[in-house]
């Protein structure tokens, strides 16, 4: 696939730190529970690690109990790009951004008690998160 941001190896290895390149661009998986973005609870956009897309809105964040930040779906279909993942010896439909190919995690069909029914299990280093203003007072 053609992605509207296009960087070298390079260039993303010199943007990223060491574990925001093996996740993102090695798809490599970062331990449960150790995510800075699992309790985050504020209002807010879910924004791509690696080039900044917006990818998920707070209000589709619930607590999975898996370990990883889960939404239910993402900001937009066009959003994400779903691709089948077979390492591992499993059968798996792996997340990348859809703007640059960035690895997030897997989304898989036990969303139980969601209205998708979908849960998109991210790894907290391939997110950044940008909190809403505060209203002013």
């Amino acid at each position: 696939m053609s992605y509207r941001v296009n960087k070298t190896d390079s260039e993303w290895r010199a943007e990223l730190d060491e574990s925001s390149y093996a996740v993102l661009r090695q798809a490599a998986t970062e331990r449960p529970w150790t995510g800075a973005l699992l309790d985050e609870e504020r209002a807010g956009l879910y924004a791509c690690g690696a080039c900044g897309a917006e990818l998920f809105r707070s209000g589709t964040k619930f607590d999975s109990g898996c370990g990883w930040p889960s939404f239910y779906e993402s900001i937009r279909p066009e959003a994400v790009e779903l691709i089948e993942d077979t390492t591992l010896g499993m059968v798996r439909t792996e997340v990348r951004c859809a703007a640059c190919g960035s690895h997030l995690g897997h989304v898989f069909p036990d969303g139980f008690g969601t209205p998708t029914g979908d849960r998109y299990c991210m790894n907290s280093v391939a997110l950044n998160f940008q909190p809403d203003a505060a209203p002013e007072s």
